[in-house]
């Protein structure tokens, strides 16, 4: 009885393991870069306090807005997906970015267009992250749910 019951499930997971989802969307999975998993690789930055001190308090508030300046003009381009800020924690990191580009020698460039990074205020770390191919496509949503943009 145990063989047999360890025989059906092993073949209930092989067919699911296979099947193709009802709601497959091919031409979308498409348009997204979508592997077979409906994922895709992206680049993570994860941002940390940079060694640069600017002690002119309106330089550094002029900097960073800035930084969100360009967060919105990225994610307008489609470069940048994902943006956010972290608490306070030892590892000293401040936020994080999704880009939508393996390249990281690329999301390098873009990060050099953010004027906390170039006056070194904040510093990164570039990672390949693995990640749903439909992660591009919650910002449509996010705006209209956005009462006050930052």
């Amino acid at each position: 009885m145990k063989k047999t019951l360890l025989f059906l499930f092993s073949l209930l997971l092989s067919f699911t393991a296979f099947a193709q989802s009802v709601e497959y969307d091919k031409d979308l999975a498409d348009s997204l870069g979508a592997d077979d998993y409906g994922m895709k690789s992206y680049s993570l930055v994860m941002l940390k306090t940079g060694s640069g001190k600017i002690e002119d308090k309106a330089k550094v508030d002029s900097l960073f807005r800035g930084h969100l300046d360009n967060i919105g003009r990225l994610a307008k381009a489609g470069k940048i997906i994902v943006a956010g800020p972290l608490s306070k924690n030892e590892n000293n990191y401040r936020g994080i970015f999704i880009f939508n580009e393996q390249d990281k020698a690329k999301v390098s460039e873009l990060l050099q267009t953010d004027p906390a990074i170039k006056a070194d205020l904040l510093a990164y770390d570039i990672y390949t992250w693995y990640g749903s191919a439909a992660l591009p496509v919650y910002l449509e949503t996010h705006s209209k749910i956005e009462k006050i943009r930052p």
